[in-house]
Parts: structure tokens; sequence; C-alpha cells
């Protein structure tokens, strides 16, 4: 295998898709099938280049050192201009024939050089913008471009010709909001000054999350303490916040060793229907080294397994009424295999290789780290942790816990069938787990499995917050029964049904978007071109609202919460946890967006105003 031109590590320079301009980079990686570098700039944004389009370092600061020295003093341009001459560029253009002033190819004639001086006198300040066209055709809008973190340079000398108003008012060179100064480039500081590149290390981090380091030391606190509370003060007889604080039962109880095996038991029976060879090979989204995972998608076959075993359990004598009446102890097992789970990953991620850190866990600080999850997809062998944790033992469980406490309402009030309200809690939900595994596939695209790391956040969520809160309302239902009437009955299942259509159908249109863009079944939605090689929808369910997903979750998080009635507030907890939940990921979305797509993103945003709930939010 021949040697690469450029080695992992090298600082070179980048050309950005779609334009000349070079951006300072660090090469991360290089993929022989697709034969492209991964490359990162310095604001984070990742992309694959082709070797053309990457060049030394060195050659361009050259070029800038001779450029400046020789330059003629003849050669300058007057300070004095005709204001007929004053032109006001903001496309990509502009900036490349800005930085061709000292940065050049190669050196152009006397007569093109000074016609080019001439035109090139550009304020790189806000501009005052006008009211956009409507986007009324896919490729009506054009990619533009916002990086103000890098130095810029040009590949050869760029032509200034006048452009037409309407992409004056689209298209500026302003300055990023949290810069501290806006920056003006004259020709003359451009003639004085040189174009120094320096190899400044480039962070493989991104802005840190949940209160930062001081805020990841809360959550770690924080989240057992609140599992705890629900259990404790769900088990009262009058569950009513008025009784807060619930009394704590002795040390003793908290532990039980055979609640353990029976947590270590279910999750190694999961482990082993997880690596059967059955159900396809899904790819995942490509990583920054261009290379995608394997992951097996058999999560139906699982839940189907897990329900006979479950079956033929009780048909030999098993009383899962065992779950209710030791869901203490069940829930503490799982937080000390969470334990356990997030220490042995984060061992491991610190003798693992930079390319597979997960840029949102590489803080530096180890609490901030352990909690966010340091490696991105953690794997023995072929066996993802990740997707298995996110995926199966929690998410199955979740169904077998409703089951059991379906069972211990029918023992403890004394029925022959569960209550109206139990069932539709178990069905719904049963619905959305089983709706989740038939859709496995499209797990793969989301912010848990693109962004974050594997750690006490994720793996205290998937073993412990999934089966021991969201089974919350069938566990208040076995001690709080509430009787519902046929036409409350029907509104609640035609509530639930809507927002399922809504969270499957935008799910699925999102989902085949990003793993195929050129779909012609997708070939009427309009979309916004990004500098990343990317597009934004902008059209069907994603033209409505920027999250029409979770507007669909937040409509049948309420149809779970109303078979339970209104007589305490804690069995509507997963309603206003999942609310806040769904704020705090939508800023998260925001910022990582705009991060990634500059001013493509606030084009975004102007066309598509509401965030969740149209009109509202």
């Amino acid at each position: 295998m021949p040697s690469l031109k450029y080695q992992k590590g090298e600082m070179v320079m980048g050309r950005w898709p779609g334009s000349n301009l070079y951006y300072e980079v660090k090469v991360l990686g290089y993929s022989t099938r697709s034969q492209l570098y991964t490359v990162i700039y310095k604001d984070g944004t990742e992309l694959e280049l082709k070797e053309q389009d990457i060049r030394n370092a060195a050659g361009f600061q050259l070029r800038s050192r001779s450029r400046s020295r020789s330059r003629s003093p003849s050669r300058r341009r007057s300070r004095s201009r005709s204001p007929a001459r004053t032109m006001r560029r903001s496309s990509s253009r502009t900036a490349a024939a800005v930085a061709a002033a000292a940065i050049t190819e190669s050196a152009p004639s006397s007569r093109k050089e000074t016609k080019l001086k001439d035109k090139i006198e550009v304020t790189l300040s806000p501009l005052q913008q006008t009211k956009a066209a409507e986007n009324n055709s896919n490729n009506k809008h054009e990619a533009k471009e916002e990086n103000n973190t890098a130095s810029k340079v040009t590949e050869s000398e760029s032509k200034a010709e006048p452009e037409p108003e309407k992409l004056q008012s689209r298209y500026n060179l302003r300055q990023r909001k949290d810069d501290s100064k806006q920056v003006e480039a004259k020709p003359e500081q451009l003639d004085k000054k040189d174009t120094k590149l320096t190899a400044a290390p480039v962070s493989l981090s991104s802005p840190l999350d949940f209160g930062g380091k001081i805020g990841a030391f809360f959550w770690l606190l924080f989240l057992p303490a609140w599992v705890l509370f629900v259990i404790l003060q769900v088990n009262l007889a009058d569950p009513s916040l008025v009784n807060f604080p619930p009394p704590l039962p002795p040390l003793e109880t908290f532990w039980d060793a055979q609640a353990f095996g029976f947590v270590i038991l279910w999750v190694l029976f999961q482990a082993l229907l997880y690596i059967l060879p059955v159900g396809k090979l899904s790819d995942g989204m490509p990583l920054r080294s261009g290379e995608r995972l394997k992951y097996r998608t058999n999560g139906f076959f699982a839940i189907v397994v897990s329900s006979l075993s479950v079956a033929a359990a009780m048909f030999q004598g098993v009383d899962l009424t065992y779950i209710h009446s030791r869901f203490l102890q069940l829930a503490v097992a799982s937080f000390v295999v969470s334990v356990l789970l997030s220490v042995y990953l984060y061992a491991r991620s610190r003798c693992t290789s930079p390319e597979q850190l997960a840029l949102g866990g590489n803080s530096g600080n180890v609490v901030y780290d352990f909690f966010k999850g340091h490696e991105l997809n953690p794997r023995i062998r072929n066996f993802d942790l990740k997707f298995f944790c996110e995926m199966r033992p929690g998410l199955i469980g979740w169904c077998l816990i409703n089951f059991a406490m379906a069972l211990a309402e029918m023992k403890q009030q004394g029925l022959d069938v569960p209550s109206y309200s139990m069932i539709l809690v178990n069905l719904f939900q049963l619905l959305y787990v089983v709706d989740g595994l038939w859709n496995e596939e499209a797990i793969l695209s989301t912010m848990d499995f693109i962004h974050d790391g594997f750690g006490f956040m994720l793996a205290f969520g998937d073993l412990v917050w999934v089966p021991f809160t969201y089974t919350l309302q069938a566990y208040y239902l076995v001690s709080h029964p509430n009787p519902l009437s046929t036409p409350a009955l029907a509104a609640i299942v035609i509530l639930k049904l809507v927002g399922f259509y809504i969270f499957r159908k935008s799910n699925s249109e999102k989902n085949s978007f990003r793993r195929n863009p050129s779909d012609p079944k997708l070939s009427h939605l309009k979309t916004i071109p990004t500098a990343t090689g990317k597009s934004l929808l902008v059209s069907g369910w994603w033209g409505v609202v920027r999250h029409p997903n979770y507007l669909g979750d937040l409509i049948m998080a309420l149809a779970w919460s109303l078979p339970c009635g209104f007589s305490h507030l804690l069995p509507w907890y997963y309603m206003i946890y999942f609310i806040i939940l769904l704020v705090h990921r939508d800023s998260r979305d925001m910022s990582e967006c705009r991060r990634k797509y500059g001013s493509a993103w606030d084009e975004y945003c102007r066309t598509v105003r509401y965030r969740i709930i149209p009109r509202v939010y």
C-alpha cells in the first residue's frame, strides 16, 4: 500500500466544499475504500475531502510572506476611490477576492491585479437584511458559508463582479454572535500584515452540556435519588406531594441478592438473543474515520422470544407479582449494574484511540466524561454495548414490568381481568416499544448514537430510568384504581393513535431522507442545501415544525397519563419530565446545528418558525 501524502494528526489547509476558500484543518484519518481524508475544522466541523482539495500549510505561508515583501509601492491602491465604484459583496466569492489580495496560487499580471484590487474594498461587518424570497423549489436556496474561526486563502484569482441585489440581501460575511469584536479588512492592512498560518492544535471536543462539570456531578447524585423518591412516594397510601418526603425503609431492605441475580439473568438472556444470527445487519451512520459499523437489528425477534419465555415461566408456576413486591430491590440492583458498567466503560475508554472518542464526552474532566460517556461506540468484538443497552434489557424489561403490574392489580384488587386504565397503559406502552424494536434501524441516526458517548448518563438511563420510572403509571394503578367511562376510553384511544401516527410518519420520513436523500419517493420534499454537503428538510412533516416527532411523543405521553386520572400529580410525572427533556433536547439540537450548518440553519429557522407545537412553541 503506498504511503499517504498527508498523515494522521497533520495540520493542513482544506478547501471548503463549493468554494475556493481554504481553512486550517487537522487530518483525522484516511478511508481506503472511499479514498477520502477525514478532517476537522477549528469549529469542530468534520468533513471528508479528496486529496486534491488538501494543500500543505507551509506552501501557503511561503507565498504569503514573499508576496507581502515584494509588493511595489506603486501597486498599492490609493485610499480614495470613487463612490460609484464601491461594492457590497456578500457571497463566498467576495471573501475569496479579499483573501486573494494577500495570498494567491499564481502571480497575476499587473493589469489584472490592479483591476482586482480596485474591486475588493469590502467591510466584513453585518449588513442590513431584507426579506428573503419564499422557498418554492428544491434548489432555490443556495448554500451559504459562515466560518470565522479559520484562516481564509484562495486557490486562484477570484473574479469580482457585481451580483443581483437579492443575493446581497440574503448573504453576508458577518461575525458570529459570540464574537467580541467586528473585524474590518482594509487593503492597506492586507498589504502590511503577513498571513501567518499557525499549526494550533484542534480540540476534539464540543461545548459542555448539562451544566458542565459541576452539573455532571449534580446529575450523578440527583438521578438515583429521584428514582428512589418516586418509587417510595408511589407506595404511600396517599402519594400526594404534601406527604413529601416519604419515610425511608430500613437499609437492609434496599438490597436483595435474589433480585440482583434476577437482573443479571435478564441482562444475560437479552445478550444471548442479541448475538444470535437472526435478523439483518444494518449499517450505522458514517464515523469520523469514514467507517460504518454493523449492527444486528433483531430487537423484534428478541421481544417475541422474551414474551414466549415469560409465558412458559408462568405456565411452570412462576409468580410475576414478585416484580411488584420487590420493585425497590430490583431498581437498586439495576442501579448497581449500571454503575459497574459505567466504571468499565470509562476505564476501557482511557486506552481507546482518539478517533473512537465522543466529541461530547472528551472534556478532559474525569467526572464529566464519566457521566457523558468518553467512548462513542464501545464494543467487545462485534457486541455493541451502547446499541444493546439502548434497545434490549431496559426497553423490553419495561413491558415485562408493566405486565407484572397488571397481574399485581388483579391480585390486590380481586379482579378477574385488569382494569380498563391498566389495559390502556399496558397496550399504549407496548405499542411504543414494539414499534421502536420493529423500526430498530432508525435509532442509528439519532443524537444518542451520532453524538453522545456511552457513559453513566445512557447506562443509567437505559437500565434504571426507563424500566423503573416509565412504568410509574402502571405501578400507581395497582394501588390507586381509576375507573374510565366509555367516552373517556374512546377519547384517550383516539388521542394515542393521533400521536403515534405523527411520531411514526415523521420519524420514518427523517430516517429515509438521512439514509438516501436521492430516493425518488422523497423528490417532492423541499430542502435547503448547506456547506457541509447535506440538506435540511423544509417541507413534509419537517416543514410544519422543527421536531414533529417530539410533538407526537408529547401527545402519546398525554395519553399514557390520562388513564390515571387527576387525583395525584405523581402519575403525571412522565408528561412533565418529557416536556423538560424535549425542550432541553431541542436546545442542544439548535446549538449543534447552528455550529454545524452556520447561516443555512438560520435560514431554516426563518422558514420553519415553530419548534415543537405549531403556533405555540
